[in-house]
């Protein structure tokens, strides 16, 4: 594990050049919500999780989902690059027959996913499950789940909510990737939103709203903090994040990049795909 932020912002570029790569090749979408939560993948991966690779499956692993499930692309790519399967096995990303979509696979083939997601509002649910699961079993197993801005418009992610606060699962943390935009339009706009940390608190959790772009901040935020009950933090960020011609522009939703857009992309990122 590493906390030094030049290492987590080298491991960022890295992966936001093979995300970017990947959405050429394959002609899949989902870009800009892939890059706004690099950071936060990179932060978990390589700095908080207690996870190895080797043993994927191990009981007493923490666990990670990514309840924006849309966001494959980058925890397949995360995961890829921690080793948790050769990089090479995405080379069939999207193709008919391939464990590696637009979503999350059912767990088990593919090591280190650990539960199918895309239909939005699951992710907590999930991981409330499994922590309860840990409490009966006298594990000290973490669970962390992102979740989308506009995927909590969902009202299962309330009713988890209130679940987590009732049972006081301080094992939980739920991180927001606040980029500000969902699939059509500005995520304040589309429903009341804001103001989202004042919801979660009203919940009974305990939230707090970070840069979740800033790699030097984000080991000690995002690290067990020992208090009671769960956590939630507002990770304000910038859907397409590191690539300036990207960065807040909602068309990169659904947009698949060129192969010029992808040398570009990539000569700003300082890494090659």
């Amino acid at each position: 594990m590493t906390s030094d932020s030049q290492t987590l912002d080298q491991l960022a570029r890295t992966l936001r050049a093979r995300i970017i790569a990947n959405s050429h090749r394959t002609g899949t979408p989902h870009l800009g919500s892939c890059l706004s939560c690099v950071d936060i993948l990179t932060t978990l991966y390589w700095s908080v999780l207690r996870l190895d690779p080797a043993k994927p499956d191990d009981p007493a692993r923490d666990r990670f989902i990514l309840s924006k499930g849309h966001a494959a692309p980058a925890l397949f790519q995360t995961l890829a690059l921690a080793g948790f399967f050769p990089y090479e096995r995405l080379s069939d990303y999207g193709q008919d027959g391939s464990l590696f979509g637009e979503h999350p696979p059912t767990p088990g083939p593919v090591p280190g996913i650990e539960a199918a997601t895309g239909s939005l509002g699951h992710g907590l649910p999930l991981a409330l499950g499994m922590a309860l699961a840990a409490r009966v079993q006298k594990r000290d197993s973490r669970f962390y789940v992102l979740l989308g801005d506009g995927e909590c418009n969902e009202g299962s992610v309330w009713e988890a909510a209130m679940m987590g606060a009732a049972e006081k699962l301080g094992s939980v943390t739920v991180i927001v990737d606040y980029n500000k935009w969902q699939a059509t339009g500005r995520s304040d706009e589309v429903l009341a939103l804001g103001p989202l940390a004042d919801k979660w608190r009203a919940f009974g959790w305990r939230a707090e709203e970070i840069d979740g772009h800033d790699l030097a901040a984000l080991p000690g935020k995002l690290a067990p903090d020992g208090g009671e009950g769960p956590r939630a933090f507002i990770a304000h960020t910038i859907k397409g994040r590191g690539v300036s011609f990207m960065e807040d522009d909602n068309n990169w939703h659904y947009r698949i990049p060129n192969a010029d857009e992808v040398a570009a992309a990539c000569r700003e990122l300082g890494v090659a795909a």
